[in-house]
């Protein structure tokens, strides 16, 4: 698995909101996954949850996570973040949420009466999945769909 940064056609791919699946750790140690919104930005990925969320405690517990991207018109097309989660913080006015909202539904968040939790992760490690070559994401020998 390469190691940070990715390349610019991995970057390009992630700008793009793809469906999503976040990995966090229990206290026992096995895994939770759960659907989620993210964004990315300079090399870093926002998620955004309810303040109950048990991926929320988990990331506090334990901030190692990994994501993975699909995308929604091709699922072979996928690519996976590994880090840690480095800031954890109140969503207060809605802000992150509703720029998450914006980039998957074209609109303001609508439950704004819920309490909501931003957290940041930098990447570590990636990998990528190529449908043409069904193997690693190889810059040059195949795009990802942009």
């Amino acid at each position: 698995m390469p190691a940070a940064p990715v390349t610019p056609e991995a970057d390009a791919f992630l700008r793009k909101p793809n469906a999503c699946v976040v990995a966090t750790l229990l206290p026992g140690g096995a895994p939770h996954t759960a659907a989620t919104w993210y964004d990315w930005e300079d090399g870093r990925v926002l998620v955004n949850m309810h303040s109950d969320r048990i991926r929320l405690a988990n990331i506090r517990q334990d901030p190692r996570v990994s994501l993975t991207a699909t995308d929604v018109e091709n699922w072979y097309w996928q690519l996976t973040l590994m880090g840690r989660v480095v800031s954890i913080e109140d969503d207060v006015d809605l802000r992150d949420i509703d720029r998450l909202a914006n980039r998957y539904i074209g609109g303001d968040y609508p439950a704004r009466e819920e309490p909501r939790v931003s957290a940041w992760i930098e990447v570590d490690r990636w990998h990528g999945w190529d449908p043409v070559r069904y193997g690693r994401w190889e810059p040059g020998v195949s795009e990802p769909p942009v």
